[in-house]
């Protein structure tokens, strides 16, 4: 980890930058005193899950999809 005051990091702000996204975490100091730190972003490398996972761990019991449709139903038609 490497402190910095403010004016040197103003100055080498784009060297910091490319230290900091090489995942070297950059402390931003005033007077001697930590104020801010300047790390790399989390990677957004998400990739989506394959549909399918869940297949054969858990059954839903026949009819789920108009379980409580009566119930349902009338709290929708309800006079509030």
């Amino acid at each position: 980890m490497q402190t910095v005051n403010i004016h040197e990091a103003k100055t080498h702000l784009s060297r910091f930058v490319e230290l900091a996204s090489a995942g070297e975490e950059i402390v931003i100091a005033r007077a001697g005193r930590p104020v801010a730190r300047l790390v790399a972003l989390e990677s957004s490398d998400v990739k989506p899950r394959p549909l399918g996972l869940g297949r054969g761990r858990f059954t839903l019991p026949e009819g789920f999809d108009r379980m409580y449709a009566d119930e349902i139903q009338r709290m929708f038609e309800a006079e509030g």
